[in-house]
């Protein structure tokens, strides 16, 4: 119950990334396509933030989700605009060299 708390309030700060993303999670850039075309993480899908809504049908039916972006910003609202539409498996990774370093 403690890690449920510390993950709404603290941040997330419990949950484990390299674990999440080896067991397959849908990973997804919300980056614009021109800087997913620069460099990305292997196996990643490109949803831009401002398409996210329009694309929520490809989100359904994912055991987990991993959202990422440049800084963390736009995968922090891509992860708040997920769970208002009934997804509780999104997880934010914050920038994409971070989720990077765990993709083999």
């Amino acid at each position: 119950m403690m890690n449920l708390f510390k993950q709404l309030f603290v941040g997330g700060t419990t949950v484990d990334l390299a674990h999440i993303i080896n067991e397959g999670a849908f990973l997804v850039d919300v980056r614009s396509p021109g800087e997913f075309a620069s460099g990305h993480v292997k196996g990643s899908v490109n949803i831009p933030l401002d398409r996210v809504n329009a694309q929520l049908s490809k989100f359904q039916n994912k055991k987990n989700i991993v959202v990422f972006c440049q800084s963390g910003g736009r995968s922090s609202q891509a992860k708040s605009i997920l769970e208002q539409s009934g997804l509780t498996n999104v997880v934010n990774g914050g920038t994409w060299n971070k989720v990077n370093q765990f993709v083999k």
